[in-house]
């Protein structure tokens, strides 16, 4: 049986550069959001790690949620940097509140709603 306070990593990626030149000198804006979110407060079994790359350059500094064996994995994209860690804390509050992940579709942000660049599906399906 799936448990809400079961542990949530948010995985940030710090080298997005959210479609800035490589040359721009200063932390790049995952890293920036990367720092905003360890200074957010996050619910207590959510843990902020900092990845290199999701490979999804194209589209603005991006995160992922995951959640254990009984949840669904998400990865979003399209956040611009430190300004956005608030919108980022919302969603995976909301996220760590599930047993499974799914957050009803209205609850979302409409952010969240429409940067969703992949779902993947709980290792332990039914």
């Amino acid at each position: 049986m799936a448990d809400a306070t079961a542990p949530v990593e948010l995985l940030v990626c710090t080298t997005c550069r959210a479609g800035q030149p490589t040359d721009v000198e200063g932390p790049r804006p995952g890293t920036q959001l990367f720092d905003a979110l360890n200074a957010s407060d996050l619910p207590e079994n959510v843990t902020i790690k900092g990845v290199e790359c999701f490979s999804n350059c194209d589209f603005g500094c991006s995160i992922t949620i995951r959640g254990g064996d009984e949840r669904w994995t998400y990865v979003y994209g399209n956040f611009t940097g430190g300004d956005d860690a608030d919108l980022v804390a919302d969603g995976v509050t909301k996220y760590a509140a599930t047993a499974d992940g799914l957050v009803p579709w209205r609850e979302r942000s409409t952010h969240f709603r429409k940067n969703c660049i992949a779902r993947i599906p709980p290792l332990e399906t039914t």
